[in-house]
């Protein structure tokens, strides 16, 4: 091996270690492989800029551009309240079906949100039973469309980069049904091992509530007892903070004193009762909000506040808002309010200003569960122009072989036009993180490329093989890219084995298609970790599971995926 080939190896080898110590930093780890190879002159400045303005780069781009418009209307939340019926088999088969479909032409992440309150809330079936096969069915209907996953279209730029043609929008099909048939009726199957009842209580919900004693207050120096804490509807004193020390349990007998944060948990429709009491102050007053117009929000993956305390992250500035709330499924939270970190998939509830439903940023950072009605949402004429004209975009490339990419340009410049999407709005939401990391995941194959080192490994997978069948190739490329897929999330997945794989099949002399999509539906394949798809995090808190639950449900499914995927692939891309 040369040189640049050993520097190339170590680059790729040192992205993997960063991708699987840095999970929720993809874009950094590959943007630092990327600017590696362009200082040490492995790639050209037109090799960079061509890989910047790949053509299935930009259709992904404009594809999740476009999806905001139809976040933005109602269908997906209509659907979700037609699903619930008595029967428990005629929910399942709704539930699943309609998730399994609306995944294959929308964004996944963007139905498995919608349909999380409707779930928790559902009479019929214990949300953990139901969650969990959702989000296995939102992973599934993905595969099934050029622009189900992002995955696909990544893989899809990826070919374009290499010469090839690209895919048409059903070349997932017949792969990703066959898949999704036979892996619902293992979910189905299953289902009984998953544990969980039904809420009995009406809606109430743990939520964590903090106030401040005031050194003016009537409390101070009497008992929790004497001051009628102890017995209130729904909302338990669980914890008090006194000069940075946590007293847990509290006692009836406990003394209050001025400056007390006391922590409370129970149903936050209860708060109001706190304010009965003289000298106790919400956390949300203290930054000038009342706590009326309570808006219950998830916080999305990816969020700009995750990582950071409720106090740093600067609500009130950010948002007009201020958290009254806070709630975590499967952990319970403790110490002050404003010094929890805040992860992707907590619950908030928020006190908000006047004008937090016109702020640009909530829907980025938020999935909005019930509260105030945001105004930008599509209604009437609009939401119907949005559809149909999505619906009319993918028939005109389906039935005329228009590519996605010239035909969204057009759906774009349509949903301007008639003020169904704003500058502004494009602006606030460009998805600069999958932009880099597809750009630097295509930088990263153009070295492998330059060196020579794509062919290198090719040479040495035949030489493995001496002469056995290339199936064995294809499910080693299959399983890498599953592996990595649990370990590093599965657009990250796609990026990393996508060059391998290619220089392997044409190293063999075969197709490189049946390759393609091992990897393709390998990196969609997460079933058993709850990190490797946004999906399956979501569901992870919201349905209060354990590492365990996702194991022990997931082996089966991903086992069966695999072996369907691996039988149906050569048969409909032969070698």
């Amino acid at each position: 091996m040369t040189i640049d080939q050993w520097i190339v190896l170590l680059i790729f080898i040192l992205t993997i270690v960063g991708l699987i110590k840095f999970q929720h930093q993809a874009e950094r780890v590959f943007a630092a492989a990327a600017l590696a190879c362009f200082a040490l002159n492995i790639v050209s400045t037109d090799q960079l800029l061509s890989n910047a303005v790949n053509p299935g780069l930009l259709t992904l781009i404009l594809l999740i551009i476009c999806s905001f418009s139809l976040e933005r209307t109602s269908y997906l939340r209509r659907l979700s309240s037609v699903l619930f019926v008595p029967s428990k088999k005629r929910t399942y088969f709704r539930t699943l079906i309609s998730t399994l479909l609306a995944s294959a032409f929308m964004n996944n992440t963007a139905v498995v949100a919608t349909l999380l309150n409707p779930v928790k809330i559902n009479k019929v079936i214990a949300p953990s039973r139901l969650l969990l096969p959702i989000s296995y069915a939102a992973i599934l209907g993905g595969t099934l469309t050029l622009i189900g996953t992002s995955t696909n279209l990544i893989v899809n730029s990826m070919l374009i980069e290499q010469g090839g043609t690209g895919f048409q929008f059903f070349d997932f099909f017949l792969v990703g049904i066959s898949a999704a048939i036979i892996c619902l009726i293992v979910i189905l199957l299953q289902v009984p091992r998953l544990k969980g009842q039904i809420e009995t209580n009406k809606d109430v919900r743990e939520y964590f509530v903090e106030v401040k004693v005031e050194p003016s207050s009537s409390l101070i120096g009497k008992s929790i007892t004497a001051n009628g804490l102890r017995n209130l509807d729904s909302l338990f004193l669980i914890e008090i903070i006194r000069d940075g020390r946590l007293i847990s349990p509290v006692t009836p007998s406990h003394t209050i004193y001025p400056n007390d944060k006391l922590i409370f948990s129970g149903d936050v429709k209860k708060v109001s009762i706190l304010e009965q009491f003289d000298g106790l102050t919400l956390f949300a007053k203290e930054t000038g909000l009342i706590a009326k117009n309570l808006t219950e929000v998830v916080i999305k993956p990816g969020s700009a506040v995750v990582g950071q305390t409720l106090k740093s992250a600067g609500f009130r500035a950010r948002f007009n808002a201020a958290v009254v709330a806070i709630r975590r499924e499967g952990e319970a939270i403790s110490g002050k309010l404003g010094e929890v970190v805040i992860q992707a998939g907590d619950f908030l509830v928020l006190a908000v200003g006047d004008d937090f439903a016109t702020r640009t940023n909530l829907s980025k950072n938020f999935y909005i569960l019930n509260g105030k009605k945001l105004d930008n949402v599509l209604t009437g004429l609009k939401e119907k122009l949005v559809l149909f004209g999505f619906i009319a975009t993918i028939a005109v490339s389906v039935m005329t072989g228009l590519s996605l990419f010239k035909g969204f340009v057009f759906y774009l410049a349509f949903l301007l036009a008639t003020h169904c999407l704003s500058i502004n709005e494009i602006k606030r939401r460009f998805p600069i993180e999958i932009w880099i990391i597809v750009m630097s995941a295509l930088t990263l194959a153009t070295s492998i490329d330059n060196v020579g080192l794509s062919s290198l490994m090719a040479e040495q997978v035949s030489y493995w093989l001496n002469g056995n069948s290339v199936y064995i190739a294809l499910i080693g490329v299959y399983l890498v890219t599953l592996i990595f897929t649990e370990l590093v999330t599965n657009n990250a997945a796609a990026a990393l084995v996508f060059p391998i794989a290619y220089s392997i099949a044409l190293g063999l002399g075969v197709n490189v298609m049946p390759f393609v999509m091992a990897v393709a539906f390998a990196a969609s394949g997460s079933f058993i970790s709850p990190y490797g798809y946004q999906t399956n995090l979501m569901v992870f808190n919201a349905g209060n599971y354990k590492l365990k639950d996702f194991v022990k449900f997931g082996v089966p499914v991903s086992f069966t995926y695999s072996l369907v995927v691996l039988t149906v692939i050569p048969l409909v891309f032969p070698f």
